[in-house]
């Protein structure tokens, strides 16, 4: 059940300031949209390399392929803990974005 909040009309000064925070967190949402979507199509290729790096180092058995393999591995892993990072903070910005527009169409409080 949703429950409809009466909308109670800001200050100028104050609504200015909610529409300025607003934008800036819609722009900071945007770039860091844009950094995920570059981030996953890096992803797909650090993911590639590791995998081609292990079957190397499965076909070679050697101590090269092995390491060549454990630093692919690690530079993913790293990756994906960016990643995450990042959809961590893409998660803030919209929870951020969602309480301004609450404060900009309810008030403060």
């Amino acid at each position: 059940m949703t429950t409809l909040l009466p909308c109670v009309e800001l200050p100028p000064m104050h609504r200015a300031i909610v529409e300025r925070r607003l934008s800036d967190a819609h722009d900071r949402l945007v770039r860091a949209r844009t950094e995920l979507a570059v981030l996953d199509e890096q992803l797909v290729v650090v993911n590639e390399i590791a995998d081609d790096t292990r079957l190397r180092a499965l076909v070679a058995e050697t101590p090269v392929a092995s390491k060549e393999h454990d630093e692919a591995s690690r530079h993913a892993t790293a990756m994906l803990q960016t990643r995450q990072a990042l959809v961590d903070r893409i998660a803030e910005l919209e929870r951020r974005q969602d309480e301004l527009l609450d404060r900009l169409v309810v008030g403060p409080g």
